[in-house]
This record gives structure tokens, sequence and C-alpha cells, in this order.
């Protein structure tokens, strides 16, 4: 099925009226998830911190959140772009979908991580993705509307 562009029909997705199981808690599962993926980002930031910190004099303390940003978006990108999940969706038994309903690919996760990312570093539009997910039938904050994806519950 071809891409779509900006505010795409997501024709391959399951219909929530349909199939509401598919969307059934995934706004709670979707903050468990991102709360498991931020500490596992944490903990391997802090880990790359101490393996730097004799080498650098302690100097890489300096670059702690901008380290963290990198390994977060970069687990985000490889996670999704390998199995449509990072690592807390795949505990938590969800998935990102694309507008056909299929998995993302590469290009797909990073601009949806990129967007993310946008969402994350203004916190108005980070609450409106939110409210978004709370009350859109798909559950899609800002950056699946914008792409056409969805986080469904994990077809068994």
């Amino acid at each position: 099925m071809p891409r779509a562009g900006l505010f795409p029909q997501p024709h391959g997705l399951p219909d929530p009226e349909r199939d509401p199981q598919f969307y059934d808690g995934v706004p709670a599962r979707r903050l468990m998830a991102w709360l498991f993926d931020i500490a596992l980002g944490a903990a391997i930031t802090l880990a790359l911190l101490v393996l730097l910190a004799l080498p650098t004099l302690g100097m890489v303390i300096l670059a702690a959140l901008p380290l963290w940003a990198i390994v977060d978006l970069g687990l985000r990108v490889w996670t999704i772009g390998t199995g449509s999940a990072t690592f807390g969706m795949r505990i938590m038994g969800i998935e990102l979908r694309g507008p056909g309903g299929d998995r993302l690919e590469w290009s797909e996760a990073l601009i949806h991580t990129l967007f993310y990312a946008l969402c994350m570093a203004f916190l108005p539009a980070q609450l409106v993705s939110v409210l978004m997910m709370l009350g859109t039938a798909r559950r899609q904050g800002l950056p699946d509307l914008a792409l056409g994806t969805a986080m469904i519950n994990r077809p068994l």
C-alpha cells in the first residue's frame, strides 16, 4: 500500500467501532511503556557517564542531558524501526502501526521519533498530544495524527 502524506486516512488500521479491542487500555499501557523506556534510557546513559567519567576527568557530566536525549531517541528509532515497538511497548503488549496497518519501517520510525521529540520539547504540544490520546477513537497523539499511525494492542 502506498504511503500517505501529512494527515493520511488510516484505512488499514483496525476500525475502533468494529474492533475496539485493539484500542482498549492503550493510553494507560502507553504511559507505562513510556515510563519504562525513560528509565531504560536513563540507566544506559548513567552507565555511559560512569564509563566516560575517568577518561574525561568528570567533564562528561556536562553532557548528561544531551547524552540522555541522544540515547533515548536512538533507542526509540532502533526499536520502533526493528519491531514497531520500543522495549516498554513490547512489555506492555502494544505496537505502533502505520496508515496501512503494517509495522513501521526505519524511515517512518525516525520521522515518528522526531515528531515525538518536538512534542516533548514544547510542553503545550505534549499536553495536547496526551489529551488527544485520551479523547480520539484511535487513541492517536499529535505525531500519530500527523503520520497516520496508531498504537494498538498487539494482535495475538
